[in-house]
């Protein structure tokens, strides 16, 4: 088995409860890893032996465009998307931060992580 992890993707996205979050938008960073077996990819060299990364980061970006209040609602569409998009995955993680959250003082992020 192998862990494959894609970092840190970063997306100007609208989730929030707060109006001008809705309307300006915030920053996000989205960690996914992903536990599967890839010995069948490192004999043969051949991406479709193998998790296609492109496809995971596109899955990711659909939910990622579609405005939700809350960050952990956003980490569990994330994650069933991902667990149906890609059965080949035995494990997913998905880790969200949202970068400067409106809590009245300076905090770099506020994340959530989820695993199935």
């Amino acid at each position: 088995m192998a862990i494959i992890t894609l970092n840190n993707m970063e997306f100007h996205a609208y989730h929030g409860c707060m109006e001008h979050e809705r309307k300006l938008g915030n920053t996000f960073t989205v960690t996914v890893s992903m536990k599967l077996d890839t010995s069948e990819a490192g004999e043969s060299d051949r991406l479709e032996d193998t998790l296609n990364y492109q496809l995971v980061y596109d899955a990711v970006k659909t939910e990622m465009d579609r405005p939700v209040n809350l960050i952990e609602h956003l980490a569990q569409n994330i994650l069933q998307r991902l667990t149906h998009s890609f059965p080949q995955v035995e494990t997913f993680t998905v880790r969200i931060s949202k970068h400067n959250p409106p809590l009245g003082g300076k905090v770099d992020n506020v994340t959530i992580e989820l695993s199935n």
